[in-house]
């Protein structure tokens, strides 16, 4: 994959991100939406992301196509989860099976632990999304939990997989 490169998103990102998770949103089950929002929701959501001082990456090919995307946010709101995020990962179809997730996930929990943050929570739609549990794993996140039957999407119910990896020293010492 030499042709790929990691960088912070842009706002003239956004119909891309917008075009990628509108599939996942009709044709996946790893995002709870019925309906795709459209840009500027997109472009609302962004923001609210950046300004919450999380990063938000997109991977991009060798033309400065935008092949998958990804961010960080707050796992709750609460402040005694402030040093606890969640990750969102979402890759175009047409460019799956290529480790574009992986690398996005990578590169997401580095700035995170940079910035501070001392565990990453996963919280994957259906129990069956083998690429998504897969990826996870593959960059250190174990199983934390199943929320079965929390969703109806697609004429069936769907389960939520909770997965975590510590970021940094994790628990093992108290915050700055």
């Amino acid at each position: 994959m030499t042709d790929l490169s990691l960088r912070d998103s842009t706002a003239a990102d956004i119909p891309a991100i917008a075009r990628i998770y509108a599939h996942w949103v009709r044709h996946g089950s790893g995002s709870f939406e019925t309906e795709p929002p459209d840009e500027a929701e997109m472009a609302r959501r962004r923001e609210a992301i950046l300004v919450g001082g999380y990063p938000y990456l997109v991977a991009v090919d060798a033309a400065g196509t935008v092949l998958g995307y990804a961010y960080a946010s707050a796992y709750r709101t609460r402040p005694a989860y402030r040093f606890t995020v969640e990750n969102s990962i979402y890759v175009s179809p047409e460019a799956g099976r290529r480790g574009i997730g992986r690398l996005l996930l990578q590169a997401l929990m580095a700035q995170c632990e940079a910035l501070g943050y001392r565990l990453m929570v996963a919280v994957i739609g259906d129990s069956g999304n083998a690429g998504s549990i897969g990826v996870h794993k593959s960059c250190g996140f174990a199983h934390a939990g199943l929320l079965p039957a929390i969703g109806w999407k697609h004429g069936r119910w769907l389960d939520c997989v909770l997965m975590t990896c510590a970021l940094g020293e994790g628990a093992s010492t108290a915050p700055d």
